[in-house]
């Protein structure tokens, strides 16, 4: 059987989840907790012979203890050549995550809800926040 999604983001992050939380649930408890039939499903995702379905992000991101928005984010991209996620990403942009919305409120607050544009300064500023 073949990789298709093989080294995607998707893989890597459930890879690194399910790695993260071995000490505390196994795959076939994260499975069951998404609402997999499949024991093995985790390992189908892991290895990128299935790709992320969408229906299942709610509940795998429960299940894999992260952000639900996060999850879809890195699922919609990993379906790239799926119709209906595009129209999704070009309908309502990109998810956000429970932090960047902290950001956004943050930014929002600071600037008395003045919608500031990003300037070069102030992408120089963000971009020292984060060493870049």
């Amino acid at each position: 059987m073949s990789n298709p999604f093989q080294n995607t983001p998707a893989a890597r992050l459930i890879a690194d989840r399910v790695r993260d939380l071995s000490h505390r649930k196994t795959q076939a408890e994260i499975a069951a907790e998404a609402g997999f039939t499949n024991a093995n499903m985790m390992s189908l995702l892991k290895s990128g012979k299935n790709k992320v379905p969408l229906d299942r992000v709610p509940s795998l991101a429960k299940a894999l203890e992260m952000d639900p928005a996060l999850l879809m984010r890195i699922a919609l991209d990993q379906a790239v050549g799926v119709t209906a996620a595009k129209a999704i990403t070009d309908i309502f942009g990109s998810p956000v995550t429970e932090n960047e919305r902290g950001w956004l409120t943050e930014l929002r607050e600071v600037s008395d809800n003045t919608d500031p544009r990003l300037t070069a300064r102030s992408r120089a500023a963000l971009r020292g926040v984060f060493g870049k």
